[in-house]
């Protein structure tokens, strides 16, 4: 069995900081893209950022030079800091990755329950 789990959510207040972590668990071969989406009331999940198993990097318009996404891959945790945080940043947090399980053929896509960023104005 494979777990994601997050930790790190919080309330902060416009031009705060955040940092979330994700750390992943059990029968694990190989982890390869991790990432973070987001999703606020009423709207779609969107992707935030995402790195590959060698640390190339992408990000949402939204939050480029804001945000930075980082992976300890001896940990298996993938890390997102959120600085200058805006009210519109509000939304649950989710981290996903790509693991194959021992004895897997593939990777599978896994994700994390969620934990909530409120960003007060």
């Amino acid at each position: 069995q494979v777990q994601l789990v997050e930790s790190g959510g919080g309330l902060v207040q416009a031009g705060g900081s955040l940092s979330l972590s994700c750390a992943a668990s059990g029968s694990i071969f190989s982890i390869g893209a991790m990432g973070w989406y987001r999703q606020a009331p009423g709207k779609q999940r969107e992707s935030v950022a995402g790195i590959t198993s060698v640390g190339t990097t992408t990000y949402a318009d939204s939050v480029k030079g804001r945000f930075t996404i980082s992976r300890d891959n001896a940990k298996k945790r993938v890390s997102l800091q959120m600085n200058s945080l805006k009210p519109e940043d509000t939304a649950v947090y989710y981290c996903t990755a790509n693991i194959r399980r021992v004895g897997a053929p593939v990777q599978s896509e896994y994700w994390g329950q969620g934990t909530q960023v409120t960003v007060s104005s």
